[in-house]
């Protein structure tokens, strides 16, 4: 295979302008977002200096996705999903302002921080699966891949830039101008949206309230390569999330040095760029299922590992694979789930994916920290990642549809 066919595939930049003007917004709002994340954190600790109130800033983010996030796909299902997106987008850009406004006023209490940081993840929750829809609308179906990539590719890029942003801009303009950037970065995502066409579902659209929640998970249920890939992301994520283990695996084979520590946190991030930026190979496969679960199979073993070395420099090696091999993962679970649901459903599906992929790293870190509690932190990392292979031979296995490849149709 050429050079050329091995990068990101960048074609849907070329051949549609709509989706090039989306992608820079999205790509604004989403740095905006990560620089709200450090900012939040800051200032809950300055706040209060308590562990307890941090871990609340990670609970108001994610339970509002779980909660709200299958009703809203059964929404995105009924409706435009267009003006789903922007609604929820506006919404987004005033709880940002709020935040900015209460930093500049000082008289919120940490509780009054929490409820914006929750309504702002509502509004999340209900603008993502009405932007499920935009990339297999707006490609042709043999560039959905490289458009899903493109997304990939600049939110992890934007992973890697906000927070070190948020850091630089904490210290020199304050909490209220990092929140008033982030309410800036909405506005451009408005705009990016703004010009697309109305989406209303194609087919049958869902019913109202819990029988159109009911209706897509019976989809999820019956439809086997779909849910194969959804739970092969599981598998990664709650039995080799190795997030919560890497302080503890710093401190007992590493010597315990911070900038360890962040290596560690950074390759994983390094990795999974680097893969996506290369990523060519693998949307212009029609064979995504068998990419997917080699790499959730990588993933698993290159932890695992990844908690036998003693060696930093063998570790953060292990680590880049990892973080390649989730992403190559995450990008054929995502094609998967983009080409082979109805668009009718993708709403509904699109929301159970978003619900996955929060929940799933923080049960695994969770896993990881109660094994670690009852053994050390590399037991947990080398059980976690054989569990995380035997269960996607299992899916393998057991879901020869996906195994064969779950092509494109």
């Amino acid at each position: 295979m050429s050079l050329a066919r091995t990068l990101l595939d960048v074609r849907p930049l070329r051949t549609s302008p709509v989706f090039r003007r989306l992608l820079i917004g999205r790509t604004a709002s989403v740095l905006g977002s990560f620089m709200t994340v450090v900012t939040v954190m800051f200032q809950v600790w300055d706040m209060t200096h308590s562990a307890m109130w941090s871990g609340a800033v990670g609970l108001a983010q994610a339970l509002p996705l779980v909660v709200v996030g299958l009703f809203a796909g059964s929404w995105a299902d009924r409706g435009d999903r267009r003006r789903i997106f922007l609604v929820a987008t506006v919404g987004q850009a005033v709880c940002s302002l709020l935040l900015a406004v209460q930093a500049f006023t000082g008289n919120v209490p940490v509780a009054g921080i929490l409820v914006l940081v929750a309504a702002g993840s509502c509004f999340g929750a209900v603008g993502g699966p009405a932007a499920g829809v935009f990339v297999p609308r707006l490609l042709p179906k043999d560039q959905v891949a490289a458009g899903l990539a493109l997304n990939q590719v600049t939110a992890q890029a934007m992973m890697l830039l906000g927070p070190a942003l948020g850091g630089l801009f904490l210290g020199w303009f304050g909490i209220g101008v990092c929140y008033l950037i982030d309410a800036l970065s909405f506005g451009l995502s408005f705009y990016g949206a703004f010009g697309l066409p109305e989406l209303p579902p194609e087919g049958e659209p869902s019913r109202a309230g819990l029988h159109g929640v009911l209706d897509g998970l019976r989809f999820l249920g019956g439809h086997r390569v779909v849910r194969g890939a959804l739970v092969t992301d599981l598998a990664a994520t709650v039995l080799a999330m190795p997030m919560s283990l890497f302080p503890l695996i710093n401190e007992e084979r590493f010597g315990g040095s911070p900038r360890t520590l962040g290596l560690f946190l950074s390759a994983v991030a390094v990795g999974g760029v680097a893969a996506t930026a290369l990523s060519g190979w693998v949307t212009r496969r029609a064979r995504p299922g068998a990419v997917m679960l080699c790499g959730a199979a990588v993933w698993g073993a290159a932890l695992a590992v990844f908690g036998l070395t003693s060696s930093a420099w063998a570790g953060l090696g292990l680590l880049v694979v990892a973080g390649a091999a989730d992403s190559v993962s995450v990008l054929s679970r995502t094609t998967i789930v983009q080409t082979r649901t109805p668009d009718a459903l993708l709403g509904r599906v699109t929301a159970a994916e978003q619900i996955v992929g929060q929940a799933g790293p923080h049960l695994g870190n969770l896993r990881g920290g109660l094994v670690a509690g009852w053994s050390s932190g590399a037991t947990a990392l080398i059980t976690g990642g054989i569990l995380c292979v035997l269960a996607v031979a299992y899916v393998a296995t057991t879901t020869p549809e996906l195994r064969a490849g779950g092509e494109r149709e």
